[in-house]
């Protein structure tokens, strides 16, 4: 896909590796529709780049009034988008029974049902366009479900599994959907608890300008299927067709998981009870 001229709606742009995708859009040529929820850091953003190149949409992706919100800044756009990539997501590590509802509940909101919906919005505007496109990046983790991620491995896997959907409904069709999967990669996104866990797994990180450029050819190459890294390719594959080998491989690392997850969860609560004013719900999202 040339992206030049294009109108592009990019969620969680604020994000480490949202930020990289969104000057690599500009660069192509593109108009960025910068979604984020933080209006500081999307002025920022804006700033960084050349005028009118970029247009911020301050709004949460998981409540409804954030998405109106973007749809009406949509519709009054003088050159309709015809490329939607959901770039957003929450994070949470962390033994499952440990997290509370609320918060796996929000998670899922976010991660999931927000974007879902969100494409759902969108489709009837990406159809009258001659060509369209919806990537969705996703995680290793929505192939390889993890230990101490059930709930983001759960919403990972939902949204590639909508993607996969959505792609096989619309086939033929003037709109093709993509499902991008990096790997573990540093940026603000993963917690201290989580660094230190992926330190002594001896987990190999990308960049995220590694990231970012992979995800940008993906989308002027049309591959609709991308996982990033070497194990995690073949891992992600042997999950499909062998998963008990996969099973056995992850009892041997749970120790280490659990230990982390536990510290984890302990800094957290430890850090609320010395501020219970400090509102925390939103600190693990990437946009």
């Amino acid at each position: 896909m040339d992206l030049h001229g294009r109108t592009v709606v990019l969620t969680g742009a604020t994000g480490g590796i949202g930020q990289l995708l969104c000057a690599g859009l500009v660069e192509a040529g593109a108009r960025v529709v910068a979604v984020g929820r933080d209006a500081s850091r999307l002025a920022a953003l804006v700033d960084g780049m050349a005028p009118g190149a970029v247009i911020a949409v301050a709004a949460d992706i998981g409540s409804e009034a954030g998405r109106q919100l973007l749809l009406q800044r949509v519709a009054l756009l003088p050159a309709p988008p015809s490329v939607l990539i959901i770039g957003h997501a929450s994070a949470s590590f962390g033994l499952f029974t440990d997290q509370s509802e609320a918060a796996l509940a929000q998670l899922m909101q976010t991660n999931l049902i927000g974007s879902l919906l969100l494409i759902r919005s969108l489709l009837p505007l990406l159809e009258q366009q001659p060509s369209a496109r919806v990537a969705v990046v996703g995680s290793t983790f929505g192939s390889l479900a993890f230990p101490g991620f059930a709930a983001y491995s759960a919403s990972k896997f939902g949204l590639r599994g909508l993607v996969e959907a959505l792609g096989r409904e619309y086939a033929g069709s003037n709109v093709s959907f993509q499902h991008l999967s990096p790997r573990a990669t540093r940026t603000a996104f993963n917690s201290a608890a989580v660094d230190a866990m992926n330190a002594e797994l001896g987990v190999t990180h990308d960049t995220a300008e590694q990231v970012a450029a992979a995800l940008l050819r993906a989308l002027r190459t049309d591959t609709r299927r991308v996982q990033l890294g070497w194990p995690e390719r073949l891992f992600a594959r042997l999950n499909g067709l062998l998963p008990e080998l996969v099973d056995r491989s992850l009892r041997k690392q749970l120790p280490i998981v659990k230990r982390h997850a536990i510290a984890g969860h302990r800094a957290a609560a430890s850090s609320s009870s010395v501020d219970t004013h400090k509102d925390t719900s939103h600190e693990a999202h990437a946009g």
